[in-house]
């Protein structure tokens, strides 16, 4: 344990995600020594990004406007949805290229065991979006993982009457990775979203 402000600092560091008491007290000590100049550029970055950047009103991803960049883009085809859980799968889908609809930011999967339930996330807003009847598709590209199948499932259940194509993301093995590494899971999968050796 330090004194005073070095600790306060420490034990706010260690309050961010991924950054335990040994990083955080790294962090404390390169800011120490770092130039004043650079620290108080972070500190002025830090508090310029709270105070300009909030949710885009539309699918609540991060934007400086009313509206984030991809929401006002008119080449986006307006169809088709994806829905994910947090705006940095909005990042990691984009990174691709592959995608041009548009997004809907959950805000969080569907967990029990943390209180979150349907009525914490996004799903009325979601609901909302796809009253005006431009949609075609939505395609659900929740995290493979407990929580986020409880959502697509969930929302499967929801969307399906209401006559839209809904899909999910493919998902199986890994490019580079070995069979006897892959749980029963992720292979089950691999083996029911097989398709043609041809495509």
């Amino acid at each position: 344990m330090y004194e005073g402000i070095v600790q306060d600092l420490i034990d706010e560091l260690g309050r961010l995600p991924g950054v335990g008491p040994k990083s955080a007290q790294r962090i404390a000590f390169h800011l120490l020594q770092a130039d004043p100049t650079d620290v108080r550029r972070l500190a002025d970055v830090l508090i310029e990004v709270k105070a300009k950047v909030k949710f885009c009103s539309t699918c609540f991803n991060v934007s400086e406007d009313e509206q984030c960049r991809i929401c006002r883009d008119p080449r986006r085809d307006p169809t088709v949805l994806c829905v994910v859980e947090e705006y940095k799968d909005v990042v990691a889908i984009e990174r691709t290229r592959e995608f041009r609809g548009r997004y809907h930011v959950l805000g969080g999967a569907i967990s029990p065991i943390d209180g979150i339930g349907p009525d914490q996330l996004r799903i009325r807003e979601l609901m909302v979006r796809l009253s005006d009847g431009n949609l075609i598709e939505i395609i659900l590209a929740t995290d493979p993982n407990l929580e986020g199948e409880a959502t697509a499932t969930y929302l499967t259940r929801m969307l399906k009457p209401l006559g839209l194509r809904v899909t999910r993301l493919a998902s199986g093995l890994p490019v580079g990775g070995d069979l006897e590494y892959a749980d029963e899971v992720t292979l089950g999968r691999a083996f029911a979203g097989r398709r043609s050796a041809d495509d």
